[in-house]
């Protein structure tokens, strides 16, 4: 397909932007793209929010289109101390990092508490480059157990995340033929679905809990939220290895050609997954989680 090469000449400017026009840039470009029928760069879009959930929403946007099929990316001398070189000639993923100051207190203000002399304040953003591990070559990275087909724990995981908020499970027969429903402080399942299947109609119906039970509820159409719900199962699913098909082309609806309606859905996904995913995450040995960690200090956008 044909890009507007003003567009990406303006995302691809050494010039670093701010985080609101790196995300517009990228939006008006994914808008360009389902115009012209490329669902899949939404796919690409959502997958990367499970990859990199630990990453900016404005940062996911720019991994995704830069390289669609990075699993795991960090820093180069992150990928050094873990082992690691990145291969000759590889080309570095741009993202934004926070430049970060330090604020003097007035004395009168430390003198009332010496414990805090100093605030550290953003000043501005810088262009960092991150890596795929496609990209290096040296020692294997240990990894973390991965689901692949079965959710495994992460269904007494979500669960004991949902308690934590105040959010009951059950299961009933009578809510056939639905597969799950969401009550506002309960969720109900259909018994009787695969371990995937539950896991997936759990984390649709977690979502529908953390996103539409107050003012995003009124401000929405039912079927936005519906497709808000079922992008945050698919992102779910993927990052925890379970196989749940492709990003509905039905997405595409939500926008309705409105940007800004679009840049708020995928934001709002992308934090809810986040949310979920953090939740899911087992206790691993230290090494193990700097080795597999998908960023460090100095690579973090804000």
């Amino acid at each position: 397909m044909s890009r507007n090469t003003d567009n990406l000449a303006t995302i691809d400017s050494k010039k670093p932007l701010t985080k609101q026009e790196l995300i517009t840039a990228n939006i008006k470009l994914l808008i360009e793209q389902l115009e012209a029928g490329h669902s899949d760069v939404l796919t690409h879009y959502l997958t990367a929010m499970g990859r990199f959930h630990t990453y900016s929403f404005g940062n996911v946007l720019e991994i995704a289109r830069q390289m669609p099929t990075a699993t795991r990316v960090a820093g180069f001398w992150t990928w050094k101390n873990l082992g690691r070189s990145v291969k000759s000639g590889a080309k570095g993923i741009r993202i934004l990092g926070p430049i970060v100051g330090v604020r003097r207190k007035k004395d009168s203000e430390a003198e009332k508490d010496i414990t805090k002399q100093n605030e550290r304040v953003p000043l501005g953003f810088r262009n960092l480059y991150v890596f795929d591990v496609s990209q290096t070559e040296g020692v294997d990275l240990p990894s973390l157990n991965e689901v692949s087909g079965d959710p495994g724990e992460n269904i007494d995981r979500l669960i004991a995340f949902l308690k934590g908020k105040g959010i009951a499970v059950s299961y009933s027969e009578q809510i056939a033929p639905a597969l799950g429903t969401s009550y506002g402080g309960r969720i109900a399942l259909l018994p009787g679905q695969s371990k995937a299947e539950e896991f997936s109609t759990l984390v649709h119906e977690t979502a529908h809990e953390l996103l539409h039970q107050a003012d995003r509820r009124t401000a929405t159409t039912r079927a936005i939220r519906e497709l808000e719900a079922e992008a945050v199962a698919f992102v779910v699913g993927k990052a925890v290895g379970l196989v749940n098909g492709n990003a509905s082309a039905d997405y595409i609806q939500l926008y309705q050609g409105n940007a800004s309606l679009l840049a708020e859905s995928l934001e709002v996904i992308q934090q809810t997954s986040s949310l979920i995913l953090a939740a899911l995450e087992p206790t691993v040995d230290v090494a193990d989680k700097q080795a597999v960690t998908d960023v460090t200090s100095e690579e973090v956008a804000a």
